[in-house]
């Protein structure tokens, strides 16, 4: 690639990285902004007057235990499905 296109395209990535935090700069989640899809959907279930019939076993006790359980779970997964590919790319290797 030519230098000049280089350039261009590093440019471009910064402006493409600079201008979220330019646009958002200050605004948080008080302002409606990087709300997810669960809030979302958690308030449109609310307005509908849904009460739930069952409650949760255990809840952690604070949010840094959920986190840390979320990792804990994902990390499970990943070495599952790292095992299964390795295992299946090994038997490839083999026959």
């Amino acid at each position: 690639m030519e230098r000049t296109t280089l350039i261009i395209l590093a440019i471009v990535c910064i402006v493409i990285f600079i201008a979220p935090l330019a646009m958002f700069n200050g605004l948080g989640e008080d302002e409606g902004y990087f709300g997810g899809s669960d809030d979302a959907a958690g308030e449109v279930v609310e307005s509908t007057g849904y009460e739930p019939w069952a409650g949760a076993i255990w809840e952690p006790p604070s949010g840094e235990i959920e986190s840390l359980l979320f990792a804990l779970q994902a990390a499970i997964g990943a070495i599952i499905i790292g095992y299964a590919f390795g295992y299946w790319r090994g038997q490839g290797k083999e026959e």
